[in-house]
């Protein structure tokens, strides 16, 4: 007999955490950041809290049932002990590891039609533009073609929010309204003097718009310290790389066939 080869769910959590935790790419520090991946319609694996991503293993996620944590999103507030007494009740099983307090928008963006995967990070180049007054503004341009490829024709934007339930709520609007304008869901979501979620439906597919996130701060970072003004792409020079087949087939390389294309 042959080797199994398939993956848990958990464990590609895990390996998602791990890629993006690595200290080199300056995603994350300390027990910053969060991944998940669903594991059926009624139970997903996110991160425990105060685990850090960089080395994480599968004994960092902790399996949570979605209902507890739809029944709050429903419900719309929380105090800090009614949150943490959801947060315990929504594990799948007891233990003394808690769920990341960011267990709610995790519940939230699994639940969208094509999304199997979220990984959620604080990259130092991205930090510095979403912590600029026009960042709105800049989520909803792109400067080059890759962008386009990785990180869709333009970001779901959401002001500051506290993290944890109301950050939920937050993402959940920005999101609504993001599919009202453009017709589909965003690949990544700028969180204003906060931070990058990416998503989407394989863990190559979340790498990818994170790094190119990041990619794309470091150049916008490099325009602006020149003091001339960004030209930005039109829209229909976003349009044109999005219906590329080309760009399609470079699309489905790093997101199917290749399983980790950022090393």
């Amino acid at each position: 007999m042959g080797q199994d080869l398939r993956v848990s769910q958990r464990d590609a959590a895990a390996e998602l955490g791990r890629n993006l935790g690595r200290a080199e790419r300056g995603l994350v520090i300390l027990a910053e950041g969060n991944t998940s991946a669903r594991e059926d319609s009624d139970t997903f694996w996110v991160k425990a809290s105060g685990f850090s991503l960089c080395g994480i293993g599968p004994d960092g996620f902790l399996a949570v049932k979605f209902s507890p944590i739809f029944a709050a999103l429903r419900q719309g507030t929380a105090n800090d002990e009614e949150v943490r007494q959801i947060l315990s009740d929504a594990r799948a099983e007891p233990g003394q590891l808690m769920p990341s307090v960011e267990t709610f928008m995790h519940a939230y963006l699994l639940n969208l039609t094509g999304v199997a995967y979220v990984g959620h990070t604080h990259p130092v180049h991205m930090l510095s533009i979403l912590c600029l007054a026009d960042a709105k503004t800049m989520a909803a341009t792109r400067v080059f073609p890759d962008e386009v490829v990785c990180c869709g024709p333009a970001s779901a934007f959401v002001p500051y929010v506290d993290p944890g339930l109301p950050l939920a709520l937050a993402i959940r609007d920005s999101v609504e309204q993001f599919v009202d304008t453009h017709g589909e869901l965003p690949k990544t979501i700028w969180l204003a003097n906060h931070g990058l979620i990416a998503i989407g439906k394989s863990p190559a597919e979340v790498e990818s718009a994170t790094s190119m996130s990041e990619k794309s701060a470091k150049i916008r970072l490099g325009s602006l310290a020149s003091q001339k003004a960004i030209r930005y792409m039109d829209k229909a020079e976003i349009e044109r790389i999005r219906g590329r087949p080309d760009e399609h087939y470079r699309q489905r390389l790093l997101w199917e066939l290749r399983q980790n294309p950022i090393q």
